[in-house]
């Protein structure tokens, strides 16, 4: 029997932080991840566009013999997760809800911040699924668009990067949190200075640690982890596959191999085309 995969999906790069945190905590698992390249960011789109593009990301995967799929993107787990639970019959993971739980769990004071693309922060996801555990609960959003780039230029402890967090963190500092979410798969890249800035009394929640724990639960519970240490990764982009690999190998800290271009618009469109699909 052929072990099926974990699919994991983005609309860039930022997901590799994800994918680290899993191939971590299950070094046996094959995964296959999406970034849509040729789209980003999905951070400034309207909510109809992401539903859309999210929609056809995951429509590539589920193709992709795929036993579960993660989304590891902050702006579509807030933005298209209903639609997807709804359209795929498969288990359906995002990072608001793990991530939202840890929160909660780790803040003493009850004052909790936010930091995340526009699109995230506007949703209000993060503060629907704080309040949903503890509707006592301060939440305190902001959102940090210029760590994107940081991030992918390479900047993790760059003077300018320390002087934007401490602009962007200033109102968080004021609202006294001890916990802050961070709240896209970029933001990590950058948590020695947001570390530094927001101060060692703040606790720092990693997404896509949080996801890779749940990860491991649910196929624990069904019984579907992969016993056979045979993993094998494949990486698809949708644009620009040279940027992709350089930047990725800032994420990972090593070379990325299995690199594949994809056009999800005719691979999907061929799809349609097969009466069993």
């Amino acid at each position: 029997m052929v072990e099926k995969s974990i699919g994991v999906f983005d609309s860039g790069i930022g997901g590799l932080t994800v994918y680290k945190s899993i191939r971590a905590s299950l070094p046996k698992e094959s995964i296959i991840y999406l970034g849509d390249t040729a789209r980003i960011p999905y951070g400034t789109r309207s909510p109809a566009t992401v539903r859309r593009y999210a929609y056809q990301d995951a429509a590539f995967l589920s193709r992709q013999n795929i036993k579960m799929l993660v989304i590891a993107c902050n702006t579509i787990s807030s933005i298209a997760m209903e639609l997807l639970k709804e359209s795929f019959p498969i288990p359906i993971l995002g990072v608001i809800e793990p991530g939202a739980r840890e929160a909660v769990k780790t803040s003493k004071n009850g004052r909790i911040g936010v930091i995340a693309t526009e699109a995230t922060v506007e949703s209000g996801a993060y503060t629907k699924a704080i309040h949903a555990i503890n509707p006592n609960v301060s939440v305190y959003a902001k959102a940090c668009p210029l760590f994107v780039a940081l991030a992918e230029e390479g900047w993790h402890n760059h003077t300018a990067t320390r002087l934007i967090a401490s602009e962007y963190l200033a109102s968080l500092q004021e609202m006294e949190i001890d916990t802050l979410v961070l709240g896209c798969t970029h933001y990590p890249l950058l948590k020695n200075v947001i570390q530094s800035v927001i101060g060692n009394h703040v606790s720092l929640i990693d997404s896509g640690e949080c996801v890779a724990k749940e990860v491991t639960t649910l196929l624990n519970k069904s019984e579907e982890v992969n016993l056979e240490n045979k993993a094998t990764d494949i990486f698809y982009v949708t644009d620009s596959g040279k940027r992709f690999c350089r930047i990725a190998e800032l994420f990972l800290g090593k070379p990325l191999e299995n690199l594949i271009a994809v056009d999800i618009w005719e691979a999907n469109a061929e799809a349609k085309a097969d009466p069993n699909w």
